[in-house]
């Protein structure tokens, strides 16, 4: 199974960090680059996490909060839900991994005619 990259947007803790706790404050900052968002997109980029982003929007951002790339945008591998079994919760007592499906399959069944 191939694993799933996700991200985490800190664009609104970010904002936080610098003393910007309104999204109306942003639109006059990325004007002046160069990039003209409605209002509602400013919104939805501070409160969501965005789907799309122009790179241009990106280093606008980048600029106008003076961080890193990293500081924005955090990798994270998207893990599937584990569902809950008494198995998990007592390989999770002994402190050791859960066993994998390979240690649960049974052996091929021999089928013999009858005499």
């Amino acid at each position: 199974m191939t694993a799933k990259l996700d991200y985490r947007w800190h664009l609104r803790e970010v904002m936080a960090t610098r003393g910007m706790f309104s999204t109306t404050d942003l639109r006059p900052l990325l004007l002046e680059r160069g990039v003209n968002l409605s209002t509602s997109q400013i919104f939805r980029l501070v409160a969501e996490k965005p789907e799309r982003l122009s790179m241009k929007t990106l280093m606008a951002l980048l600029d106008i909060l003076g961080c890193r790339m990293e500081e924005l945008i955090e990798p994270v591998r998207e893990t599937g839900r584990r569902r809950k079994t008494a198995s998990s919760d007592q390989a999770e007592e002994r402190g050791g991994p859960e066993p994998g499906v390979g240690d649960f399959r049974p052996r091929r069944a021999r089928v013999t005619p009858e005499s």
